[in-house]
């Protein structure tokens, strides 16, 4: 029998679960363990909730997850509750699946002001995640800041913007709604240091700014480069700066109905946060573009910011005792090969790009990989007690296990108290999660 241990419940260990399913069958057992009580990982508290349709690939891995030779363990800490080492004295493969979960920094002269956040934190308040649930966060003033040119930048402006109304079929969490409710923000500027050929954003995403109710977007129509110049662009990039085109041509007047301005200012870096402990602005300066690298000009200005959020990427955890690529800031590997028996995939290999169907092959072509190492490097050799034997460990220290029948008894839950309209009310921290497991 294989045994194999996943860590992390996202879309890359469940895809690597679901390759290990298909290529050993019944001669194989996979327990996908997680931090959390509850699964799916970016499905849950990373993907924004007025995008519904995007959750919705749970539904494959909750095939997965009901299989019989795969496992769910959740409310399970690595490092603390067990260590790498002893899952693998356990397991013939384990596999870190563990994303992308920290926020990277700037670096910049400021930063550790009230009210600037990195995107992984501002999304997990707004999507509920535990440990940002109760982040103190202000929008109480009339400006706010974006920092960044991809999606992750779009989903903050967007839930920033949007009506309460707009939100109704979303799982957006209550303290998040509500604090919306009383916005008082005005303009949102989404800052980039590079141009409109250099974006990140998806047509479908940037897209959806142009159709909100309250807000109206904005790009400047000298930063636009010549209509003639995007025939180089492969088609999704043609496609988004057609929407910046398309922005830059609403009319002052048009843009006056609305009482949200989201206003793109690219070509600008990022120099200090301004403010007295907590943030009132941005100083930037204007940046060219020079064979794809933004160049610095000299010219700076600042850009009025009473909260900043930073959507500049992600690094993973670095685990005790596993190699760590600090620069990358995910796990030192090569091909997912972190040392004999031990591996990664999804952004813990590569970092946090792509998108969550990239997982997809990531995770089969890494099982491929474990496959080639059992037949050629011995790692069968021995027997290993795989889920019992963690299932012994976990009674020895009186760890409180869920398992996936257990989180569809939280999810019932979640649906149970949901708003109207909503699909559920999201638990925001463990000891809620476990007390409605134990009061059903």
């Amino acid at each position: 029998m294989h045994h194999i241990a996943i860590i992390g419940s996202g879309p890359a260990g469940y895809y690597t679960a679901e390759a290990a399913a298909k290529e050993w069958g019944e001669h194989v057992r996979v327990d996908v363990f997680d931090a959390l009580p509850v699964p799916y990982g970016l499905i849950r508290t990373g993907v924004a909730p007025d995008h519904q349709s995007i959750k919705g690939v749970s539904r494959r891995y909750e095939k997965t997850a009901f299989s019989d030779n795969v496992r769910f363990v959740g409310n399970v800490t690595i490092g603390r509750d067990v260590s790498i080492a002893e899952l693998q004295d356990l397991y013939h493969a384990v596999v870190l699946a563990t994303g992308a979960p920290n926020d990277r920094t700037l670096g910049l002269p400021g930063e550790e002001q009230a009210n600037i956040f990195g995107s992984a934190a501002f999304v997990g308040w707004y999507n509920g995640h535990p440990q940002f649930a109760g982040l103190n966060l202000d929008l109480s003033g009339r400006h706010a800041a974006v920092i960044g040119m991809g999606n992750v930048a779009l989903d903050v402006a967007r839930i920033l913007s949007k009506s309460e109304d707009e939100f109704a079929g979303s799982d957006i969490v209550l303290h998040a709604l509500n604090a919306l409710r009383s916005s008082n923000i005005e303009t949102i500027t989404i800052i980039g240091r590079r141009g409109p050929h250099q974006i990140m954003m998806t047509p479908k995403e940037l897209g959806e700014l142009g159709e909100l109710e309250r807000a109206s977007p904005h790009v400047d129509p000298r930063d636009l480069p010549e209509p003639e110049e995007d025939a180089i662009l492969e088609p999704g990039l043609r496609k988004s700066v057609n929407h910046l085109r398309a922005f830059a041509a609403i009319p002052e007047a048009i843009r006056a109905e609305k009482p949200v301005a989201i206003e793109f200012d690219m070509f600008a870096s990022p120099l200090r946060f301004l403010g007295d402990g907590t943030v009132s602005g941005v100083e930037v300066e204007r940046t060219e573009v020079d064979k794809g690298r933004a160049v610095l000009t000299g010219e700076t200005y600042r850009v009025p910011a009473d909260i900043v959020v930073t959507c500049i990427g992600y690094r993973s955890s670095p685990i005790p005792g596993v190699p760590f690529d600090e620069r990358a800031g995910r796990f030192a590997n090569d091909g997912g090969v972190i040392l004999p028996g031990l591996y990664c995939v999804g952004w813990a290999r590569r970092g946090p790009t792509g998108t969550i169907g990239t997982n997809r092959p990531d995770g089969y072509a890494l099982i491929e990989r474990i496959a080639a190492d059992f037949e050629n490097g011995g790692l069968l050799s021995g027997r290993k007690p795989g889920r019992a034997g963690f299932d012994e460990i976990a009674a020895s220290r009186g760890l409180d296990v869920v398992t996936f029948q257990d989180w569809k008894r939280i999810e019932e839950a979640e649906a149970a108290a949901a708003r109207d309209g909503s699909p559920r009310e999201k638990f925001v921290d463990v000891a809620a999660m476990m007390q409605a497991l134990r009061c059903t």
